[in-house]
């Protein structure tokens, strides 16, 4: 599965899930663009380690993705971008009728608007070049709900239909939009939760993990960046020339209950 030649976009993508995403698109020979709205002398040094460690061209470009001009101008000053991978995100937990109005307006904003901006300035290089990739990174909650995640929920389901209607507009053409839905998967920050978590459940380390933050997640298992960086690897293959506008769940079985 070379992607040798191409070009890659993540978005929110200088940690977690979005640096595993990156990680995998390099090891198949993609140059990859990074991004956050940071602006970190780290941010810098990571894209020039994935640079030496892959032989690729990695670069790392500042974008707050809450705004709609910087989520163009990140396509923009990429200046290429045969695949577009829409990850970034962020969460808040709260009753719809307590949820702050301003949390709602940046998670809609971050979580869906970016996907459609990136898109809408995306496609036309894709076409131009005969060929393009999107893979937009949804959620377990792209398909289902939870309490206390409106804001979330909403979005998520927001990026499936997205993903849907781009992949109908783009159907004769060699570009497939796509969503991936993980359940939950073990990130620096979800592995930060853990040691709070058995302190207010009074358990320990795999009791907490399976019957606290895995119990919707059947295969009592976290899913791991690098599945969710192969499963984006094997989208952008010419195995997956023909499916677009599906989700793909990688769940550990969350979804089939």
């Amino acid at each position: 599965m070379t992607l040798s030649g191409k070009t890659a976009i993540v978005t929110g993508s200088n940690s977690g899930i979005g640096l595993g995403i990156a990680q995998e698109l390099a090891r198949a020979g993609a140059d990859v663009v990074l991004n956050s709205f940071t602006d970190r002398d780290e941010d810098h040094a990571l894209a020039a380690d994935m640079t030496q460690e892959h032989g690729v061209s990695v670069r790392y470009i500042k974008a707050d993705l809450s705004s709609a001009d910087a989520c163009r101008a990140l396509i923009a000053e990429a200046g290429a971008c045969d695949i577009l991978v829409n990850n970034a995100g962020i969460q808040h937990v709260a009753p719809v009728d307590q949820f702050p109005v301003e949390k709602w307006d940046a998670i809609i904003a971050i979580n869906l608007s970016s996907a459609f901006h990136t898109t809408a300035a995306a496609l036309p290089m894709m076409r131009a070049a005969g060929w393009g990739r999107i893979v937009n990174i949804a959620s377990a909650h792209g398909l289902t709900a939870s309490p206390y995640k409106s804001a979330y929920v909403a979005a998520k389901h927001g990026v499936v239909g997205l993903t849907k209607t781009v992949a109908l507009e783009t159907a004769e053409e060699a570009i497939t939009c796509n969503a991936i839905c993980p359940g939950y998967v073990l990130t620096p920050l979800v592995e930060a939760q853990i040691p709070d978590q058995m302190k207010a459940h009074g358990m320990d380390r795999d009791r907490v993990i399976r019957e606290v933050m895995l119990a919707r997640q059947p295969s009592k298992q976290f899913a791991t960046v690098e599945q969710i960086g192969g499963t984006t690897v094997f989208l952008c293959s010419d195995a997956a020339a023909q499916i677009t506008g599906t989700t793909i769940s990688v769940d550990g079985g969350w979804t089939a209950l």
